[in-house]
């Protein structure tokens, strides 16, 4: 695990050296100040010599300088390296996320991924620079001391070895039990990152059914389970500052007891003594500031572990050797495809799948609710890999191609169609960045885009909210179609996606694929038959088998499923507008 979150460093490696280095500097010249603060009382002040005074005086500011010095220096490189090892943590993070397949990224929720990207690596950033300032620190200030103490008079300096020895049993106790808690919490923001999500994504609907207060409830039940943890763990830690004072004034007492009783015999100077005092307190404050580090790591190491899971999961998809760069034609064939999104699954999603589609086809693809259609198209970009069986594009098995080369020729419009914040045009380019403004608006008049775009005061450069808030349903779809296009794929696939365009629109959108881009092989999801009647062939799925493949008159008049869609769908006169199609 740290050798993994060590990695992230890299460029920031010096700072990280740097740090220490000068904690332990400043650690040195803290440790000497008491020491001739005790030869100024001892030698100068009982002595009655100025000149000495003067002197150690000037030593003692020399000291002091440095030290701060040393310690700003610290803290400057301090945050230098934490923040970049934050940085390149994130960094790495979601570049890798890039990579994992659907699969993957199934694995993990939306709102995990955003905790261990944000809350996760938050922790680890200031564990880093509380490790690189404090642990050096703390341990060298407290052994500087004690050594310091022991030289001037061992008897006395035993007090302080106890009271290390007794708090850090007690530290030991408190921080294990604490770090159970701390694992148990940063999986409950999953929950609470889920919640907000789910209800910003959703206001609408929230507002729509009047949801507010159930919404409310939900998150407070959330955030509520988070602060039982932290108050368990809490309970834990709070033990730590009062054990710490008992400590601190223990010692205080019983040295200045037994230390009175030595200068009394003479066998301890009024300087000495003021030195263990001022030992004491570093002791007993690097103590603290350790156990400060110890809650820290143990709060920041459920995160690591959470942040190590990301980055190392490996993509279920990889590019083999010598991949193929270059996709032929847009020719595709299933041969026994089984598929099942999980290894372990009983039941596979797709079975036995057999099919040969020509290039430049058009395939119309219907089946009810669950009949696996998305399944099916999402194994030809290899968004997932097949459990059996063997999918060709361009006469090739999917799993020999560069996975970008392939994706770049095979361009799918889900059924989720996502809009990003910028303009029009920013969004077109998506599918391709290099496209001229007369592109993006002849990929617009394909998808019967244009005719809304110029309904807008400022035309294509009309901007999109988040999440395309500002644009219909039906314009969302377009949208998306044309930025498909723009990518001039040799397939292209509609998973659904003019579900929210009249029919008049969907059969001009259809008619443009028939004359614009005849060679592109265009596979189309509908659950209306008007939206794949004209197809060269029709797949009609049942529970993740093939019911049928043909024609539209032959599935009319062999095919039972696909007779009863098209008699429900059109007894009675047929669609609402569908004289209206050209």
């Amino acid at each position: 695990m740290f050798q993994t979150l060590l990695k992230e460093v890299r460029e920031y490696k010096r700072a990280s050296i740097a740090t220490p280095l000068f904690m332990l500097l400043e650690v040195l010249m803290e440790t000497m100040i008491p020491y001739l603060m005790a030869s100024i009382i001892d030698k100068g002040v009982n002595a009655g010599d100025l000149g000495h005074i003067y002197r150690v005086g000037g030593l003692m500011i020399v000291a002091a300088a440095i030290g701060l010095f040393a310690g700003m220096a610290g803290g400057r490189y301090g945050a230098k390296a934490s923040a970049g090892l934050a940085r390149n943590l994130r960094g790495s993070m979601f570049d890798h996320i890039q990579t994992f397949s659907f699969a993957n990224i199934d694995k993990f929720s939306t709102a995990g991924l955003v905790t261990r990207l944000t809350t996760d690596v938050t922790n680890i950033q200031n564990a880093y620079q509380m490790m690189l300032r404090m642990m050096m620190r703390a341990p060298a200030s407290m052994v500087c001391a004690l050594v310091m103490a022991f030289t001037i008079n061992a008897r006395l300096a035993s007090i302080y070895l106890v009271a290390v020895l007794f708090l850090g049993v007690i530290l030991f106790f408190i921080i294990r039990h604490a770090t159970r808690y701390f694992r148990m919490a940063f999986p409950k923001y999953d929950e609470l990152n889920a919640s907000v999500q789910e209800n910003v994504s959703a206001i609408r609907v929230v507002k729509a059914y009047v949801r507010e207060e159930h919404e409310t409830t939900k998150f407070k039940k959330a955030s509520e389970n988070i602060y039982r943890i932290f108050v368990k763990a809490e309970h834990n830690v709070i033990f730590n500052a009062p054990l710490m004072q008992f400590t601190v004034y223990t010692c205080i007492i019983l040295i200045s007891w037994l230390g009175a009783k030595m200068i009394v015999s003479d066998t301890l100077t009024t300087g000495e003594l003021m030195s263990l005092l001022t030992y004491c307190m570093n002791i007993l404050m690097s103590l603290m500031m350790l156990s400060m580090v110890f809650v820290m790591l143990s709060m920041s190491t459920a995160s690591a572990e959470r942040i190590c899971e990301v980055l190392n999961e490996k993509s279920d998809l990889s590019d083999p050797e010598n991949p193929i760069m270059e996709v032929p034609d847009g020719s595709i064939a299933f041969h026994h495809v089984d598929f099942s999104y999980k290894k372990d699954s009983q039941e596979p999603v797709l079975q036995d799948i057999n099919l040969d589609i020509h290039s430049g086809e058009t395939i119309g693809i219907i089946g009810a609710t669950g009949s696996a259609k998305s399944s099916l198209v999402s194994l030809i970009s290899r968004l997932y890999d097949v459990s059996a069986g063997e999918v060709l594009v361009g006469g090739h098995n999917v799993k020999e191609y560069e996975m970008e080369a392939l994706r770049n020729q095979v361009s799918v419009v889900l059924q989720n169609n996502v809009l990003f914040s910028g303009t029009i045009y920013d969004n077109l380019r998506w599918g391709n960045l290099q496209a001229t403004d007369k592109e993006c608006q002849e990929a617009c008049r394909l998808a019967c885009a244009d005719e809304f775009i110029h309904t807008f005061p400022q035309g294509y450069d009309t901007r999109i909210e988040q999440g395309g808030n500002n644009v219909s349903g039906g314009q969302k779809q377009r949208l998306c179609v044309a930025r498909a296009l723009l990518k001039k794929p040799k397939i292209l696939i509609l998973d659904d996606s003019t579900s929210a365009v009249d029919t008049a629109t969907d059969a001009k959108i259809r008619r443009a694929f028939r004359e614009e881009i005849p060679d592109t092989t265009k596979l189309i999801i509908a659950q209306r038959i008007s939206s794949v009647q004209d197809a060269d062939r029709i797949l009609v799925l049942e529970e993740g088998r093939i019911n049928g493949f043909g024609t539209h008159k032959e599935l009319l008049a062999g095919n039972a499923i696909y007779r009863e869609v098209y008699e429900s769908q059109t007894k009675g006169g047929g669609d609402f507008d569908e004289k209206k199609e050209v």
